[in-house]
């Protein structure tokens, strides 16, 4: 059973867990557990994804009921009308806040996307990055004797393959777990020392305009156990806003056609 943030007749979203696929993937062709069929056995309704979420990351994940609506939301989204916060714990000290403003190519993965064609051309790609808080620990990574982490609210402008894990190794402040644009030193550090075995990245906040009544809607999803394990080891327990706390850096546009 997964857990359903919330539920009407034109649109469900769930708190994917860290692991799971959206859909049925090359990634892992033998993969009979995945978040779409899971939520259609749950609330006995077809449903349809509008966007998605790495396998490694966990958070909010909107579908659709009907294929109309299914439309309306992905040009939402296409349009850059919908807004989106993660939480990420990343190596180092980061600045308070900031933008990467950091073209990306396209990222293909060898088994998923195989048949698809590859763009060299980078596209924009612009994120937007708050710390939260900030901790040193004792224990030696490399040749250092204490490692420092900090706590950062990310919100993505555009939405590009792997965009945020990308961006904040392009600051050189890796995303914890992340296997491929990470650092596998301190990922090896903290799955010892914490039993963090996972890519810290979380999809707290969607924000959007309900395709079919206008109704703001803030969904909002609980960071899961083995995340609340390392923010009790980190004394970060309170960083995590409640949604009626939360502030997104761009407003959502309020001149979304309706059905």
């Amino acid at each position: 059973m997964l857990d359903i943030l919330y539920q009407d007749e034109h649109l469900v979203a769930v708190n994917k867990p860290s692991g799971w696929l959206v859909h049925r993937s090359w990634l892992d062709r033998n993969e009979k557990v995945v978040v779409m069929q899971t939520v259609r056995d749950q609330i006995g309704q077809h449903v349809f994804t509008v966007h998605r979420l790495d396998r490694p990351t966990s958070g909010v994940l909107l579908m659709a009921l009907s294929s109309e609506v299914a439309h309306q939301l992905s040009q939402q989204f296409e349009q850059h009308q919908i807004n989106k916060i993660y939480h990420a714990v990343v190596r180092g000290y980061v600045n308070e806040s900031g933008t990467i403003d950091y073209a990306l190519v396209e990222e293909l993965d060898k088994v998923a996307d195989k048949f698809a064609k590859e763009d060299r051309e980078a596209q924009q790609a612009v994120s937007h990055y708050t710390t939260l808080s900030q901790v040193e620990v004792p224990i030696r990574v490399g040749r250092y004797d204490s490692a420092r982490y900090s706590l950062v609210e990310l919100s993505p402008e555009t939405g590009r393959k792997h965009q945020l894990r990308r961006h904040m190794a392009h600051i050189s402040h890796p995303i914890i777990g992340d296997s491929r644009h990470g650092d596998l030193r301190h990922n090896r550090a903290l799955a010892e020392h914490f039993d963090c075995q996972r890519l810290m990245l979380h999809a707290s906040h969607l924000a959007l305009n309900h395709p079919v009544t206008g109704e703001r809607l803030v969904i909002s999803a609980p960071w899961e156990q083995r995340w609340q394990h390392l923010m009790n080891h980190f004394n970060w327990q309170e960083q995590c806003p409640a949604y009626h706390e939360v502030e997104f850096i761009r407003p959502i546009i309020q001149d979304t056609e309706l059905s």
